[in-house]
């Protein structure tokens, strides 16, 4: 049985492999051309192989996804239309993801990039700063899809207090801290009730553009938007020009539709932005549990037992 393997590297973590699976053929190998070649009698995959890539396989039976995305995989139509099991490894990347759109509320609550600004420039201000902190307590937090992302954001909501609401594709019964769940339907609902907006749906056909100049329009001149899962799911055009002319009062983007931004981008010189580079997710514990998620899938698929974490190819998560 051949396993290719072109991601996750380090750690030991190749090592660790032949150690578990001494009797797979495991080939590691990371340029498109390596893969080209080595995916045509394999088994299983790992990795996110361009189409050119997968279309040469002749055996594969199982694809994992290393991370939890699969918006690159799902438009090779001979993946989505084939018998090849898809798997992702949603989970590791949750607890990292919700850290960080806190990160960002809190800059925006509390001014702390200012204060940093003002450090480097040995300022003591205090006055500028008394009338424009923002308690989180109290304020609502909308959250655009209720996965893994949006539950552990939830669940760090309900920490500060803050009134917690969702939509999603799938509405369930509201968990533990979140007010009620409703479906897509109410979407502007929850634009226009939300102090912060929490963007952590997952990149589809969908999602695409589900939130634009029509849904920016109904929130609060005092809210802030926070991107977390991909670009593309709000209109950057109007988001920007939301922006620009001050309708909402800040945004922070970890994912815009091009990546990396260029460096001539507008969007880096709004002053009520701010933006990290999709890296919200990344964090030594998360690569490992990653390398957890294909150990234990990869022992699922010698025994002829079922996946965790198998996505549906159609909807595209």
């Amino acid at each position: 049985m051949k396993v290719v393997v072109t991601s996750l590297f380090g750690d030991g973590f190749e090592e660790s492999l032949k150690e578990e699976f001494p009797d797979l053929d495991l080939v590691f190998v990371s340029s498109e051309e390596d893969q080209a070649r080595e995916i045509k009698d394999a088994n299983a995959f790992m990795g996110a192989p361009s189409r050119d890539v997968f279309i040469q396989a002749d055996h594969l039976q199982w694809l994992h996804c290393p991370g939890t995305g699969i918006d690159t995989l799902t438009p090779i139509t001979e993946l989505v239309d084939s018998d090849v099991v898809l798997t992702n490894a949603r989970g590791p990347h949750t607890a990292p993801m919700a850290d960080h759109v806190f990160s960002m509320c809190l800059a925006f609550a509390h001014r702390t990039n200012e204060m940093m600004t003002d450090q480097k420039a040995h300022s003591w201000d205090a006055d500028k700063y008394s009338p424009t902190f923002i308690e989180m307590e109290d304020s609502t937090m909308g959250i655009l899809a209720l996965g893994g992302i949006g539950m552990a954001v939830a669940r760090r909501a309900t920490g500060f207090g803050m009134d917690v609401y969702a939509v999603d594709k799938n509405p369930i019964a509201p968990p533990p801290g979140v007010i009620d769940v409703w479906g897509l339907d109410r979407l502007d609902d929850l634009m226009e009730i939300s102090d912060w907006l929490v963007v952590t749906a997952p990149y589809t056909e969908e999602t695409s553009g589900m939130i634009g100049a029509d849904q920016l329009a109904l929130m609060k001149p005092s809210s802030h938007m926070i991107i977390i899962s991909r670009g593309g799911i709000v209109d950057e055009d109007s988001l920007f020009d939301t922006l620009k002319n001050n309708r909402i009062a800040g945004a922070g983007i970890d994912a815009f539709k091009t990546e990396p931004l260029p460096e001539d981008s507008p969007w880096w010189d709004l002053e009520n932005v701010i933006i990290s580079p999709h890296m919200s997710a990344v964090s030594k514990k998360m690569y490992e549990g990653r390398r957890d998620v294909f150990r234990e899938n990869l022992r699922r698929f010698i025994s002829n037992q079922p996946f965790i974490y198998v996505c549906d190819k159609s909807s595209g998560f």
